[in-house]
C-alpha cells in the first residue's frame, strides 16, 4: 500500500473526497460526515450559502447570482479553496476545535488509482489548509478492500471493483499491494448521461438533472435484466415547446442505452484478468469479484458481470462507505500486517 500501517495509526482524521460525496472519519467517534460534495456560493459577495445535501437540492433551481459548485471531479480536487471551505462547514465549529487541539494533526486521504502527482498534491494541500501537519495518501482500491473485509494482507487474490460517480476502478490485490489494476472514466454519471441522451434523441424529452437515476426509471424491479416491465411512463419537459410532457418509453431501449457505457467496464475487467498471473486467477474462481461504491447498487449490474466473466460477483454490505471505513480501520489499528518468521539458519 502507499504508506505503512504504522504511519496510518498515527493519523487522527481520514477524508474521502469523492466526486459524488465527501466522507470524514475521526479516530474515536467514527464516521462524522457523509454529505454530497456540493457547495452553493453567492457570486456577488463570495460568501458560502450552503454545502452538502442542501446545496445539492439547489442544483438547477438557483438565480443567476448563486453558483452551485462541485470542487471534486473524478476523485480529484479541482478547486482547492472551495474544497477547503466546503470541508470546514461540513465538519462544524465544534469538531474543528477538537481537531485543533491536536499538537501535530495527521490526516489520511483516499486517492484514485494511478492518479498523477498534481492530483495528489491537490489532495494534500486541501487537508493542509485545514490544519493538518502531515497527510498520508492511500489508494482507494486498498482502502475499499479493507473496508469491506477482504483479506488484503494474505497471499491470496482478491478482486475489487470500485464503482464511483465519475470513474470505475478495478484491481486484483495480494499481500497488501495491487498486482494489476485499471481505472476507467465511466461511472454512475456516464450511465445517467446515456439515459438523458436516449430520451432526448428518441423522445425529444428533457429530464431534470436530479431525477435522472436509473434506479428511479422503473428499472428498480429487475434492473438490467429482461424480466422487468416492458413499458414505463417518464415525466419531463418537451424539447421543442418547453411544456411538461409524459411519454411511454420502452424499457428494453433504456436497458440498451445503459449497456453501452457498461461495455467499457466489462472490457476493463477482461484486461485486469488477462494481466493477472494464472495462480491468482485460479483464486478468483472461488472468491470472485467484490463490488463497492454507490454505482454498485445499480440493479442487474452484478448479474451482468457474472454472465460476462463466469466468476462469482458479490456486493459489499455497505458499498458506498467501504473506502472511508477501511481508512478508519487502518487508523484504529484493526488491520494487522502479515508477519513472516525468519527462516532458521
Amino acid at each position: 500500500m502507499t504508506v505503512s500501517l504504522e504511519q496510518l495509526r498515527r493519523c487522527h482524521v481520514a477524508v474521502d473526497l469523492g466526486a459524488s460525496r465527501t466522507r470524514v472519519y475521526v479516530k474515536g467517534p467514527g464516521l462524522v460526515v457523509d454529505e454530497p460534495s456540493v457547495a452553493a456560493v453567492n457570486t456577488r459577495t463570495g460568501s458560502l450559502i450552503a454545502v452538502g445535501a442542501l446545496a445539492e437540492q439547489m442544483t438547477g433551481r438557483t438565480p443567476d447570482y448563486i453558483r452551485v459548485a462541485r470542487p471534486v471531479s473524478g476523485g480529484t480536487v479541482v478547486d482547492i479553496e472551495m474544497a477547503q471551505r466546503m470541508l470546514r462547514h461540513l465538519l462544524g465549529e465544534k469538531l474543528r476545535r477538537q481537531l485543533r487541539r491536536k499538537p501535530w494533526l495527521r490526516a489520511a486521504a483516499c486517492t484514485p488509482h494511478d492518479s498523477d502527482p498534481l492530483a495528489r498534491r491537490a489532495s494534500v494541500e486541501t487537508l493542509v489548509g485545514l490544519g493538518a501537519r502531515r497527510v498520508e495518501l492511500v489508494d482507494t482500491l486498498i482502502a475499499a478492500a479493507v473496508g469491506c473485509g477482504l483479506p488484503v494482507e494474505q497471499p491470496t487474490a482478491t478482486m475489487i471493483m470500485v464503482c464511483g460517480a465519475a470513474t470505475t476502478q478495478i484491481a486484483v490485490l495480494s499481500l497488501g499491494s495491487i498486482v494489476t489494476a485499471v481505472r476507467l472514466p465511466v461511472g454512475g454519471d456516464a450511465i445517467d448521461h446515456a439515459v438523458i441522451q436516449h430520451l432526448r434523441q428518441h423522445h425529444e424529452l428533457m429530464l431534470p438533472s436530479q431525477s435522472v437515476r436509473p434506479l428511479q426509471l422503473a428499472l428498480s424491479g429487475n434492473g438490467l435484466t429482461a424480466q422487468g416491465p416492458s413499458v414505463t411512463e417518464i415525466h419531463g419537459r418537451d424539447v421543442a415547446t418547453g411544456l411538461a410532457r409524459s411519454v411511454q418509453v420502452d424499457t428494453a431501449a433504456i436497458r440498451q442505452a445503459i449497456h453501452r457505457p457498461l461495455t467499457a467496464v466489462l472490457d476493463g475487467v477482461g484486461k485486469v484478468l488477462r494481466d493477472c498471473p494464472p495462480d491468482l486467477v485460479a483464486d478468483l474462481a472461488d472468491c470472485g469479484i467484490t463490488m463497492v461504491g454507490g454505482s454498485a447498487l445499480l440493479p442487474g449490474l452484478d448479474q451482468m458481470l457474472r454472465d460476462a466473466t463466469g466468476v462469482p460477483v458479490h456486493i459489499a454490505e455497505r458499498p458506498d462507505t467501504c473506502a472511508i471505513l477501511g481508512l478508519g480501520a487502518m487508523m484504529e489499528g484493526e488491520i494487522s500486517p502479515l508477519v513472516l518468521d525468519p527462516l532458521a539458519s
